[in-house]
């Protein structure tokens, strides 16, 4: 990008918008104060796909505490043996030393204070804080399904806070593998990868910090907290989620995978499904359940989604190829191509062909059958909190405020950024202005939002189906599942 330091409005607003939206769910970030834009014009290839266009450049004031990250340690890594590459202050272990203290006595003062007379045990206690506010971080992250995008050292905050929006976004039909970066080629940072990487990441700190925080040590600080404190904090907010408030049984993680799998089946929107959970009855009446079901089957993918998101990506003639080599020459392949990426592509080829043969009744059938199943659990589980409790319906008032309170009606999905963009693009900011009242209250009912249309064609065999249809028809409320057209939007 020429080096030249500039930032679009397009990726300004992003950054803008959704370090306040993470803010109000309750999300450590960097915060937002403004966003300025002007008349100065750049170049930008948006794709990398030869087609650059002239965009506004834009300045957003970020605020934090701090913007020192784990990349921050790096620039003094001794040169590696395979690369030859080595940090630009290298050998400086004052440096390294001075930074460590005013990272520590500033921003971890506590820690400072107890183990002053220990640098050791000081700077074990500090890569053990960070370490589990970077797991309940991302355990946070995971349970709105946001994706962070470009998880590298260098966007990781050695405070613990959601830093560096690039090329973010939320997931809307669940899918544990789903990708928000468009050049993320290998998956690297998917959703399901993000709590990995992060403990990676935290690896790579802990080689930056020696000699000052012996290897041994931190290594088995991160093995023996950061695993522990991701499932702890994922699945107390998970039980919140649910409206699990009275107990805590072992059981529930299965019950919450059960609920991911069945997400993923469908294709149910992610925050929409969670949402729409706070409003079934443990001892609703046959067509109350069914009223129930006709919603949650509305936020499933249509026939026409999923033919969208499993549309097969590599030209036939190139997966033959690449087939071939595979069989011929594996260490060829092996440095051009990822037995994954290639077994990825022929499952989305098997999903495809079988897509073609299914109609919306079919599909709607299908995915009332796995509601009902998972439902029916979820009814057992609500039965036995009743059951501990002496007043049912002041259980059943504080289960419902509490799931309110920790599933998002809305939230920063692309489309919503993307109109937002678009208005500003042409010298409209009310867009933005609208956007970000609205996720200034992401748990609570807003009236009088602009709303979008939507001209996509929907199939409809069924009654529940062309409820479904008309309702993506007519102008779409910014708490619905994406109109078709978003899923041509791509982030790089």
């Amino acid at each position: 990008r020429q080096a030249d330091g500039r930032k679009v409005l397009r990726s300004s607003i992003r950054e803008f918008l959704c370090s306040e939206a993470m803010f109000h769910l309750g999300i450590p970030t960097t915060r937002a104060g403004t966003c300025v834009t002007s008349d100065s014009k750049v170049i930008r290839d948006i794709f990398y796909d030869g087609n650059p266009k002239s965009e506004r450049c834009t300045v957003v004031l970020r605020i934090a505490s701090t913007f020192i990250r784990f990349g921050s340690f790096e620039i003094f890594k001794p040169t590696d043996e395979y690369t030859g590459r080595k940090g630009p202050s290298v050998n400086r272990n004052d440096i390294r030393i001075q930074m460590l203290d005013y990272v520590i006595s500033t921003f971890y003062p506590e820690i400072q204070e107890a183990y002053s007379d220990n640098s050791i045990q000081r700077n074990a206690a500090f890569f053990k804080e960070i370490t589990k506010r970077t797991a309940r971080l991302v355990a946070e992250w995971q349970c709105v399904g946001f994706c962070h995008g470009v998880l590298n050292t260098d966007n990781m905050s050695i405070v613990g806070l959601t830093i560096d929006y690039g090329p973010f976004g939320f997931m809307d039909r669940y899918d544990p593998e789903h990708i928000c970066n468009g050049s993320d080629n290998t998956g690297r940072y998917a959703y399901n990868k993000q709590p990995e990487i992060c403990k990676w990441n935290l690896g790579k700190l802990a080689e930056a910090l020696v000699p000052e925080l012996p290897l041994e040590i931190s290594e088995l600080i991160l093995e023996e907290e950061y695993d522990a404190e991701f499932e702890k904090h994922y699945i107390q907010k998970m039980r919140k989620k649910l409206g699990l408030i009275q107990l805590e049984l072992e059981e529930d993680s299965k019950l919450v995978s059960e609920l991911l799998e069945t997400m993923h089946l469908t294709g149910g929107d992610f925050t929409n499904i969670f949402y729409l959970l706070s409003s079934f009855s443990v001892d609703s009446d046959p067509s109350e359940s069914e009223d129930f079901l006709e919603k949650l089957t509305c936020q499933c993918a249509s026939v026409e989604e999923l033919k969208v998101a499993f549309k097969p990506q590599m030209d036939p003639r190139q997966l033959s190829m690449m087939l071939m080599l595979a069989q011929s020459n594996p260490q060829l392949f092996a440095l051009i191509g990822t037995k994954a990426n290639i077994n990825k592509e022929l499952e989305r080829i098997e999903q495809f062909s079988k897509l073609q043969q299914l109609t919306a009744a079919d599909l709607l059938s299908r995915n009332k059958r796995h509601w009902e199943e998972w439902l029916e659990k979820y009814r057992v589980r609500l039965q036995k909190e009743i059951e501990s409790v002496g007043d049912a319906d002041a259980w059943n008032t504080d289960r419902v405020k509490v799931m309110n309170s920790n599933n998002p009606k809305y939230i920063l999905r692309n489309y919503i950024a993307q109109n937002a963009i678009e208005a500003a693009e042409n010298g409209d900011f009310s867009e933005v202005r609208n956007v970000l009242k609205l996720l200034e209250n992401p748990f609570q009912e807003a009236e009088g939002f602009r709303e979008v249309k939507e001209d996509a064609e929907e199939e409809g065999a069924t009654a529940t189906a062309a409820a479904c249809a008309q309702e993506t028809r007519s102008r779409l409320p910014y708490c619905s599942k994406p109109p078709l057209w978003a899923s041509e939007l791509c982030v790089t």
